[in-house]
Parts: structure tokens; sequence; C-alpha cells
């Protein structure tokens, strides 16, 4: 299947709450989307109703093939499913959870086990297989929470703010993870708070604010949205900085950004490596010494200011 995600139109009403209110996006097999949005924006009723949790009000959601409300059956043997809290058993083992999943999916006893011993062994857990899950650092339990998901071997995987609370080594270690799986081919929805786990992991965006997806492209396209990148000079000696900003407005297409207290002159960058040429070659001319160049660049988190009027988090 080329996608192995489709949802059109989708609606789900709370009470007084219109959750999802026209959702559409699609996912292609193999690749992963991140699901972006402010609290409340309907990230996670959407991760719900594609993986049979939740029935919607309206429109149409297809999964592995197969439509959510009229083959949720079909939908779970093929999907796999963390939410924000591992959901492992602390008193059990790492090696016990992974074994007792496989047995509640009717692996067989020793398939079981078998697929147990390679998902320690893949989310590097084989050295604390036999202690109990309740001894396990949060990373080791996400690690763990992210291979009990795995022992049915799920086309599709619904990540939703799977690396919530770890410290920036275990998030890194989980990302790692996930990048391996969508390698193999497993399709991955991920909805997330932390935009800098979207740029690394998402293959495309999708920016959902008040229950509809207001945007949707690469990181790359999202980025480009916001406006230029642009360059930042610091001269050398505050009396330099006004023959800089002559120099630099001559043949700028649009007028540099002056800020006199840093003595930083910012110019948009219409054409990459040539306009930072151009400014070297103009500042040269003028017989302006430079300290700095740095090109800033917009992030995602700024597409996602700019869409939503917040700020993640």
């Amino acid at each position: 299947m080329e996608t192995a995600i489709r949802a059109e139109g989708l609606h789900k009403r709370f009470k007084n709450h219109q959750a999802l209110n026209g959702v559409d996006f699609a996912v292609k097999t193999g690749t992963v989307l991140g699901l972006l949005g402010p609290n409340g924006a309907g990230k996670t009723t959407a991760v719900r109703v594609l993986s049979t949790l939740l029935v919607p009000d309206g429109g149409h959601a297809e999964v592995a093939g197969f439509d959510v409300v009229r083959q949720p059956s079909e939908v779970r043997r093929r999907i796999g499913l963390a939410g924000q809290y591992a959901a492992v058993d602390g008193l059990l083992t790492g090696r016990e959870n992974l074994t007792l999943i496989g047995v509640l999916l009717h692996l067989g006893r020793r398939d079981a086990r078998r697929r147990a011993e390679q998902l320690l062994e893949q989310f590097e857990l084989t050295g604390a297989a036999d202690r109990p899950v309740r001894t396990y650092s949060g990373g080791m339990r996400r690690r763990l929470d992210l291979a009990a998901c795995l022992v049915a071997a799920p086309a599709v995987l619904f990540l939703d703010e799977p690396s919530t609370g770890l410290d920036p080594v275990s998030r890194m270690s989980l990302w790692n993870a996930v990048r391996e799986l969508v390698a193999d081919g497993v399709t991955v929805l991920l909805t997330t708070q932390y935009l800098e786990e979207a740029d690394f992991l998402a293959d495309r965006i999708a920016v959902i604010d008040t229950g509809r997806v207001i945007a949707q492209g690469t990181p790359d396209e999202l980025k480009r949205a916001v406006g230029p990148d642009r360059l930042e000079i610091r001269v050398m000696g505050q009396d330099a900085v006004t023959d800089a900003f002559v120099a630099l407005s001559a043949d700028a297409a649009e007028e540099p950004v002056l800020d006199r207290e840093r003595g930083v002159i910012s110019l948009r960058l219409g054409d990459g490596m040539g306009g930072i040429a151009a400014a070297a070659t103009a500042l040269e001319k003028a017989g302006v010494s430079v300290a700095d160049f740095s090109v800033q660049r917009p992030t995602l988190d700024d597409a996602f200011a700019e869409l939503t009027g917040q700020k993640a988090g």
C-alpha cells in the first residue's frame, strides 16, 4: 500500500467541545507524520479515532487499508499504540512483560519468549531483562513500552507524546529506535510537544488547531513559509556600523535591520551563498571589518508560533 493512514473529514464532539472538526491528512507507508498542535487541539482524539479507541461522529478513516469503524478488529491486528505514559507492569520483569503480551496475542509460549528476546536485544534491555520494571529508569521504561507495542510486529505505530518526561539522552535513544523501525518499513504517526522531536523524526508534519488541520508539509517547507534565512553581521567598532548599513542597503532587495545596541545588521538572504558573498564584497569595498557572520534560519518553533499564535509546550 502506498498510503498507510488516511483521514478524511473526521469529526468528534464531546458535549460542548468540538474535538475534531473535519480533520484531513494521509501518511505514506514507511514514513513518519508528526501531528503538532496546542494543548486541546485534537491530536490525541485523532490518534484514538485512528486506533479504534473512539468512534468518530463523521468522516472516514482507514489504517493499513481497513476502515476504522467497519473493520476495527482488522485495524487492531496491524497497529501498535504507545501513549504518554509507559503501560508496562512494574512488578514484572522486562522479559516477563514482553512474554506475557506475546502469550495474550496468541503467539504461543515458545514464540512469545523468542519474540521477547529479539525485542530486548533490539532496545538494548537484555542486561536488565530479569529486573522488575519498577527499578528501570524513565528512558528504559519508555523503550520497554515501545518494545511492548511491537510484539505483534505492527505495520503502523501510533506514538502519543512518547518522550514526555525523558532526559535528553533517553530521548535521543528513543528517537534512534523509532528511526530504525521506520527504516524497516513501519509507518509512524507521532504526536509531540517537542518540536525538535518532530523536526528530527518526521518526514511530513500536520499542524492541527481547534480540531482542524491548518497546515501540512515537510519540516523545511513549514519553516520556509515563515520567512527566508537572514544573515546577521557584527562589525568591528561602533563607528563602522553606519558605513556597513549603507553598503549593505545599496543592492539589497529589502532594507537591512539595524540593531545599534548590539552592533548587528540583519539582512534577508534571497539566494543563499550568493547573498553571503555579495554582502562580504560590499563590506570589503566599504572598508568595513567584520567581527562575525551568522546565518539565522527560521525554526519549527517559529513556524508553529506563526500558524497557531502560540508557543509549543
